[in-house]
């Protein structure tokens, strides 16, 4: 019986693994250029992310807005009955109110 020699063996194998290797030989030379990719992807804010963020936080103070101007409405009229505790209320919610009304855009009715 004739022996096959391991080098004719391996030439059959080299050639079906070529492709294998070449797409590895890609993976590693453009690991690195991923990698960073991906890295400032998370370090980055996009654009949408940033006006999100901003559409929520608006919408935060807004609702903070219109609670404060519902209990101050309510404390006025306490403080007009003559409540001195409710008119103290009245003028720090007044106070915030007017802190916050700088950060809420204005809405054109």
């Amino acid at each position: 019986m004739a022996r096959i020699h391991p080098a004719l063996l391996a030439l059959p194998a080299l050639l079906l693994l070529s492709g294998c290797l070449a797409k590895t030989a890609v993976g590693v030379v453009t690991a690195p250029v991923r990698v960073a990719g991906k890295a400032i992807d998370w370090t980055t804010t996009s654009q949408s992310e940033a006006d999100e963020k901003r559409g929520r936080e608006i919408r935060r103070r807004e609702e903070r807005l219109g609670k404060l101007q519902r209990s101050y409405e309510k404390s006025m009229r306490s403080c007009q009955a003559g409540n001195q505790r409710a008119c103290e209320t009245a003028r720090s919610e007044y106070a915030e109110i007017q802190e916050l009304l700088p950060g809420v855009p204005y809405e054109a009715r």
